[in-house]
């Protein structure tokens, strides 16, 4: 049964010509129509009139306006000609109702005038034998009603469709819209792991290089200096694990919650933390704080250690084997500012102008955009007469 039905789905015209035909059949077989038409020349044409009125039944859904046009036509010509009503004038109820439910506004319109001047016309040129003017006006009145109920219950079909095809629309954009959210949270979550896998990988493999390199260069003269050094690249892999451990955790559902060996977030406090292990890496930092030190936000915390982090990572990459450093935390009433200074050679230009080439210079983009993301600005550049110059302005609110 179900196929039965899918089939007539997908041959909507196939099903009116069906109907079409059994219409025409019965307005032949019916005696009515001919014998009720006035002339001989009326009677010849009932055929004909049935015939195209069943034309307009088989092809109402392919050309509904056109099928409209056709079956009004032919009513007036049965008004003119003098063709009494047939059973195929059941045509004009069903292109009323198809133009009501699927046709063009202007078709629709036209349908409805069309059809409530139909009863009316009809009674006027065939008169009800034995009738007065109130039976008249009655059976006017009873034969108007069908033809109004087709169009209204077409025009209901016609806004029900249109109400779904607005669900389905709004939900479609919708959906398209919670895609297009979920890739830029994807996108933004990528780059933020990005930002902290390369911050925490490239700081410490960089003390770690430092001091391999200075244990194996002062291995056989010194080895006190090398028992050192390997001390803190043992030190710096343990703290470089605790820090991809908790990267890790963070992305497993629900364990960064539960989880408690995993390294809370690195906070301003660290900075001097950080300075000490550089400081121990063979790198002379100056470290100074200026203003009265305060709460602030989670995020301008991580900002400002990730960012001293980098600058002085890029500092031993690029600056030199003399190279020393300086920073400055300075808090102000309304902002956090960041001075990061160097003495080395610098970082070459197109690491800072255009972002890097050949899969470098990721640093510097990592600060921009974390900078952003706190609504703080960011300057990068050579210093004059040498090295490097990083400063941030973060600003700030109380901490709650």
């Amino acid at each position: 049964m179900q196929r039965l039905y899918d089939f007539l789905r997908r041959h909507p015209t196939g099903v009116d010509t069906f109907w079409a035909l059994v219409l025409l059949g019965i307005s032949v077989v019916s005696g009515g129509p001919l014998e009720d038409s006035g002339g001989t020349d009326a009677r010849a044409l009932v055929v004909p009139f049935a015939a195209l009125l069943s034309l307009v039944v088989a092809l109402r859904r392919r050309t509904p306006e056109k099928m409209l046009l056709l079956a009004v036509v032919l009513g007036v010509g049965q008004l003119l000609l003098d063709v009494a009503t047939m059973p195929a004038d059941f045509a004009m109820l069903v292109i009323v109702y198809t133009v009501a439910a699927t046709g063009a506004r202007w078709a629709s319109r036209l349908a409805l005038a069309t059809s409530l001047c139909a009863a009316a016309a009809a009674q006027l040129r065939w008169p009800t034998a034995e009738t007065g003017i109130a039976g008249q006006v009655a059976v006017t009145v009873f034969q108007t009603v069908p033809f109004a109920l087709a169009w209204v219950l077409g025009d209901s079909i016609r806004t029900r469709r249109a109400y779904f095809a607005q669900l389905e629309e709004r939900a479609a954009r919708l959906e398209r819209e919670r895609e297009a959210q979920a890739k830029v949270a994807v996108a933004a979550e990528r780059a933020r792991i990005a930002r902290e896998l390369h911050d925490v990988v490239a700081h410490n493999v960089s003390v770690m290089v430092v001091q391999a390199d200075g244990a194996a260069y002062v291995l056989d003269t010194a080895p006190d200096q090398a028992k050192n050094a390997l001390e803190t690249i043992s030190s710096t892999g343990r703290q470089a694990l605790a820090e991809m451990r908790r990267l890790l955790g963070v992305l497993r559902t629900g364990e960064h919650e539960e989880a408690g060996e995993y390294v809370p977030q690195p906070d301003v406090q660290q900075i001097e933390d950080l300075v000490e292990q550089c400081r121990g890496s063979g790198l002379p930092v100056d470290f100074k704080v200026e203003g009265t030190p305060r709460p602030l936000p989670s995020g301008v915390e991580l900002t400002a250690y990730r960012i001293v982090q980098e600058a002085l990572t890029n500092t031993r990459k690029h600056g030199g084997v003399d190279a020393g450093a300086s920073v400055r935390l300075v808090y102000f009433d309304d902002g956090l500012g960041l001075l990061v200074e160097d003495d080395g050679k610098g970082a070459p230009h197109e690491l800072y102008e255009e972002g890097g080439m050949d899969g470098q210079g990721h640093g510097l983009i990592g600060m921009r955009e974390r900078v952003g993301m706190v609504g703080g600005t960011l300057d990068a550049g050579p210093r004059q007469g040498g090295g490097f110059r990083i400063s941030v302005l973060l600003p700030l609110k109380p901490a709650h």
